[in-house]
């Protein structure tokens, strides 16, 4: 086992072997390789091994004491190398450091995790302007996935690509055709009641849908999820008759005397030809508002301003580019669209689905409201929570319509 300290200005971390083992692999590895493993995690060389006069012995059962970080300026630096990270870690010297902060379950090191999806400094707490605040490092470290969760979402991932070969349907799937088998006769009176049942069907089924893809948002990769999701939005939105994706669009202003090149991910395309663009990203928690305030106020987090930002400048080109773009992306598209269409850049509004608001204080809901109602002339964002409250309320409204009294009723049989 691995124990962590704080001693006269330094980080320690002490190796301690359990009663079936010994210090001497530890001993040969560094004096074979002039370095060690821990854990997968941490890698020291014979110079960070604490002298022996500072070790309890030398016995079998002793521990191993190495140097793991120094102080500076109110943080601990850990070096990279130990870490095997692209710059040093810091950490705040308040923190309480114990091994669960750098190793997750199964020795996955969740600093080099971090390290692999960014490619600046690591800080946490502190006053550093780019530190992560210590609340919120402890809710990543709470929320890494135990053993039982990487299981599952290994065996999630799999039955995802087995779906496609082998038919194999989602609870959302079965629990909709069980209840169609059910159902030997259809009490109706009119065309529109039998309408209204089959909407009413629709809703549910894209609810309970909606729902199992979040409770398994780590089954899918970010693709599969985007082309998940379009399906179910083409049912809740049904003005839409295409989406066209990766379309390539024009910039005039970024650089001057020069046309740059951009890629819109999603594309809609209204019955009129009208165009419109969605930006959906997975549901990430906490990643629309600050936990933390700024003068009172929670903030947009990167992941929500980033996508205001794009779709705003996508939707700059695309009026700036007008008629001119209209033609090229029919004729570039115009297979994926029913003939004769024209397609129309007037005023195209953009949607964007992202995160979950579902544990939202009430400061974070109405300056979440704030935020969005700023941008409503041009930008719908809606989040996951959002978007299953207004198939709920939808439902809810269906059910009242499809039992209300409506004269004689008669079983047809199917």
């Amino acid at each position: 086992m691995i124990k962590i300290t704080k001693q006269a200005g330094s980080l320690l971390l002490a190796y301690v072997p359990d009663r079936f083992n010994s210090v001497q692999w530890l001993d040969e590895k560094l004096r074979q390789d002039g370095e060690v493993t821990l854990r997968r995690t941490f890698t020291f060389t014979t110079g960070d091994l604490v002298s022996q006069a500072q070790q309890a012995d030398d016995e079998d059962g002793a521990e191993r004491i190495f140097k793991l970080g120094t102080t500076q300026d109110g943080y601990y630096r850990v070096n990279k190398t130990i870490l095997g990270l692209k710059h040093d870690l810091l950490l705040e010297k308040a923190m309480k450091l114990e091994p669960r902060i750098f190793v997750a379950n199964r020795d996955i090191s969740i600093f080099r995790k971090i390290d692999e999806l960014i490619d600046e400094q690591i800080i946490v707490g502190g006053e550093n302007e780019g530190a992560i605040p210590l609340i919120d490092f402890e809710l990543l470290v709470q929320t890494f996935p135990t053993s039982t969760e990487l299981t599952h979402y290994a065996r999630s991932r799999i039955s995802r690509v087995l779906k496609d070969y082998f038919g194999t349907l989602s609870d959302a799937e079965s629990q909709l055709n069980s209840y169609l088998a059910k159902k030997k006769r259809l009490v109706a009176t009119s065309r529109n009641s039998i309408l209204g049942n089959f909407e009413l069907q629709k809703f549910e089924y894209i609810h309970s849908e909606l729902e199992g893809m979040l409770k398994d948002v780590d089954g899918y990769s970010e693709r599969d999820w985007q082309k998940k999701i379009l399906e179910l939005l083409l049912f809740f939105f049904p003005k839409y008759i295409a989406v066209l994706e990766e379309v390539h669009i024009k910039d005039f202003y970024s650089k001057p005397d020069k046309t740059t090149p951009r890629k819109i991910d999603l594309m809609l395309v209204d019955a009129n030809g009208n165009i419109d663009i969605i930006e959906v990203k997975r549901p990430f928690d906490n990643a629309l508002l600050s936990r933390n305030t700024y003068r009172g106020n929670h903030t947009p987090r990167i992941e929500l301003a980033g996508a205001v930002m794009q779709a705003e400048k996508y939707l700059f080109h695309l009026n700036k580019w007008g008629q001119a773009g209209e033609r090229e992306i029919y004729e570039k598209r115009k297979s994926e669209l029913p003939d004769g269409i024209e397609l129309k850049i007037t005023n195209p509004k953009a949607l964007i689905l992202l995160g979950r608001d579902n544990d939202f204080t009430g400061e974070q809901r109405f300056d979440f409201e704030i935020i969005r109602r700023k941008y409503a002339n041009m930008i719908d964002i809606m989040t996951y929570d959002d978007l299953l409250s207004r198939l709920k309320n939808i439902i809810v409204m269906m059910k009242r319509n499809v039992s209300a009294p409506n004269g004689d009723r008669r079983d047809i049989d199917d």
